[in-house]
């Protein structure tokens, strides 16, 4: 099973780096870009294990608190994108 594993800023956190892109976007040329906000996926990889989805996504949230996502700042999304059979 993988899942994707989503981590953006909160809604009024700065993202100086989504603002620089925009700038460079825009000297280069692209004056219609409004926004460039940065995320990042992380695509983890489970164990095909005898457990449900929701017990896996359970696990992914933990992972999120204890290390991926920074809870003051980031927002995080999870979502399965391969669920293999075995």
């Amino acid at each position: 099973m993988e899942i994707d594993v989503t981590i953006k800023l909160k809604h009024g956190v700065a993202d100086p780096e989504g603002e620089n892109t925009k700038k460079a976007l825009n000297l280069l040329g692209f004056k219609n870009v409004r926004s460039v906000k940065t995320m990042k996926t992380f695509r983890i990889g489970v164990e095909p294990e005898k457990e449900n989805e929701e017990k896996v996504k359970q696990e992914v949230k933990e992972m999120c608190r204890k290390l991926l996502a920074n809870p003051v700042i980031h927002d995080y999304a999870i979502k399965v994108v391969k669920n293999h059979k075995s």
